[in-house]
């Protein structure tokens, strides 16, 4: 029947069967399905068979996206969409679209793509089943990894992973373990990412889809080269390029450049050599920044094997414009790329430049944890929880066939399942803002603070620059409290909240230090500097106004303190105890006011790090 028409059964056609069959073994058995596709569709284009020729050309548009003319691939795409249309099969329709979304995406149509499958999401879930829903949850979470937004990529692909079946053994599961995998090891998390590669891999083995597989085993390439586990990846190296030989040729992105970089490095040279002549002749005009900057890497590797440092570093410096070009690569390839320019520039006894590659290193690394740290605990909580459950109740699924008893079973079994996935998710959500979040203002908390500075203040040193902490404590805020409420005093804080994030820079980290104390942390600036900024958030302060029921509140005014790290002695503590000396001076002088910490002004230094005398003047 088509299952898309509501509650009408109308059977369908044996082209439309034919055609649904080959869509349903795309991933376990690929020339199979394409072969049935090519089938249908040479048949249903002059019999008028919508539903067939509409599922057919999905199936062949998908092929196409992957391994031939994307022109061709949307052409049979579009088709589908028009067929389906005209058929009524919305659960057709809904998939048409979600994969010309995904065409999109290929064209660096991210935003748009985004725009084309979020209104599919509702109705998508209600109509589709099973791996359909999470092909088009996948296709959500692809545009939010393109787009760097982690956290919801990981949300989608889990919940993608939840629908679909191994039971059912149609191979999606394994492209959604490979697509986790690939996510993690972006971020850096590379260990978690063999994880989910290595049980795709071996998942792989159950359907008939070497495309698949060399996806995976080139994924899992990238991961061992930033373990530095070369000589393990050269087994996934050899794999691959048997693969490659025995289907007869090399498919697109077959990912050359990557295992050239394993091969210089596990001592592989004349291999190496091979695999950056082959990338070259692989990779065309749409090569993406991933691409060219691993063959940049390379090929580097390769002129330092010869010698030749000057033309390793210019090959490597041709491809610096791609890290911030419009077409960004992932967060992997510029730290390898900025790695092996330190290094290269060490070899050739450039340190200034050495030292200035590094700190970039240091600065995309940072920012790639960071990232992480926002989207890892989603990979960490749910990872055993989720899928433990998902096997569950799939089990329970495969006996609901045999018995009607089993049925009612799984029913109870699932709305406990579905309640313990909330549960789970919701506490690991939970957890997650109370370690490092303060509800009422949404910034970090001290914990987060505690934790966050100490490796500041040493990247500080490492890097000559100056670490300035400023805290902030609201003038009168008893009074506030007392005169119109502690729901109104809430208020104020929330509203202090948001004007930090929207002033500060990224790199900036505010924090509720406690009650009506801030806390920031400015790297790269000084005391100075840091006073200026103060001064124009004290000035953004006052203009604001409130309205409470008891009244109006306005000009509100704040203290602050301010101290860096080349005025005072360079520790946590000191920095700290500098920065709320100097806001207790502002206190004492009248409020309202900025005061830096200048040791020669408050005082001596005294064993233990404490400070002696008072202000003299700001």
């Amino acid at each position: 029947m088509n299952r898309s028409q509501g509650t009408t059964k109308v059977p369908l056609s044996a082209a439309a069967r034919q055609a649904r069959s080959a869509w349903q073994m795309q991933y376990r058995d690929l020339r199979r399905s394409l072969e049935l596709a090519e089938q249908v569709c040479a048949r249903a284009e002059s019999g008028g068979d919508m539903v067939a020729e509409g599922w057919a050309r999905l199936t062949r548009g998908l092929h196409r996206l992957r391994f031939g003319s994307r022109a061709d691939a949307k052409a049979d795409l579009m088709r589908a969409q028009d067929c389906l249309d005209t058929a009524k099969d919305h659960a057709g329709s809904v998939l048409a679209r979600a994969w010309i979304a995904r065409a999109m995406l290929l064209d660096g149509r991210a935003n748009a793509a985004l725009d084309l499958l979020l209104p599919l999401r509702e109705p998508g879930l209600r109509l589709l089943k099973q791996e359909e829903r999470g092909m088009l949850l996948n296709n959500i979470a692809g545009c939010h990894s393109t787009l760097g937004q982690s956290a919801q990529a990981f949300a989608y692909m889990y919940q993608a992973l939840r629908e679909t079946s191994a039971a059912r053994n149609r191979g999606f599961d394994v492209v959604l373990y490979n697509n986790i995998g690939f996510e993690l090891c972006q971020l850096g998390d590379s260990f978690e990412a063999l994880r989910y590669l290595s049980h795709g891999i071996e998942r792989s083995g159950q359907v008939a889809n070497t495309h698949i597989l060399t996806v995976l085993l080139a994924n899992r390439v990238a991961c061992l080269i930033e373990l530095e586990r070369n000589v393990e990846a050269m087994a996934d190296v050899e794999r691959l390029l048997a693969i490659f030989a025995a289907d007869g040729a090399a498919p697109s992105g077959a990912r050359f450049e990557t295992m050239a970089v394993v091969a210089f490095r596990a001592g592989a040279h004349d291999l190496g050599e091979e695999l950056v002549e082959r990338a070259k002749q692989a990779l065309s005009q749409e090569a993406t920044p991933d691409e060219r900057i691993e063959l940049a890497v390379a090929t580097a590797e390769l002129l330092r094997l010869r010698g030749d440092l000057p033309g390793a570093a210019a090959a490597l410096e041709q491809v610096i414009a791609c890290v911030d070009g419009a077409d960004a690569p992932g967060p992997r390839t510029p730290c390898l790329l900025y790695r092996m320019l330190a290094d290269v520039a060490e070899q050739m006894g450039d340190t200034p430049r050495a030292l200035g590659y590094l700190r970039t290193w240091q600065q995309l690394y940072e920012e790639r944890a960071q990232r992480a740290s926002q989207a890892r605990f989603q990979a960490a909580a749910l990872q055993t929880e989720l899928l433990r459950l998902r096997h569950e109740r799939d089990e329970i699924d495969a006996r609901r066939r045999s018995s009607e008893r089993a049925n009612e079973m799984l029913e109870a079994m699932n709305r406990q399942l579905s309640q313990k996935v909330a549960e789970v998710e919701a506490l690991q959500t939970a957890l997650l803002e109370q370690a490092v979040r303060d509800f009422l203002t949404g910034l970090f908390n001290r914990r987060y603070l505690n934790e966050v500075l100490p490796s500041m203040l040493a990247l500080a040193e490492r890097n000559g620059e100056p670490l300035t902490v400023a805290i902030i404590d609201f003038d009168h805020f008893k009074a506030v409290n007392d005169e119109h409420g502690h729901a109104a005093g809430d208020t104020v804080l929330a509203e202090f909240g948001v004007l930090l994030s929207e002033r500060l820079r990224k790199s900036d980290v505010a924090c509720r230090y406690g009650g009506e104390e801030f806390c920031l942390l400015m790297p790269g600036t000084d005391a100075a500097a840091a006073r200026r900024k103060l001064a124009s958030l004290q000035e953004a302060w006052r203009a604001k106004a409130f309205d409470f029921d008891s009244g109006s509140l306005s000009g509100y005014t704040f203290s602050a303190g301010v101290a860096d790290s080349h005025l005072v002695p360079q520790s946590v503590a000191a920095l700290l105890r500098a920065a709320d000396t100097a806001v207790l001076d502002a206190k004492r002088r009248g409020r309202d006011r900025i005061v830096i910490f200048d040791i020669d002004r408050f005082g001596r230094r005294v064993e233990g790090g404490s400070f002696l005398g008072t202000v003299a003047g700001e």
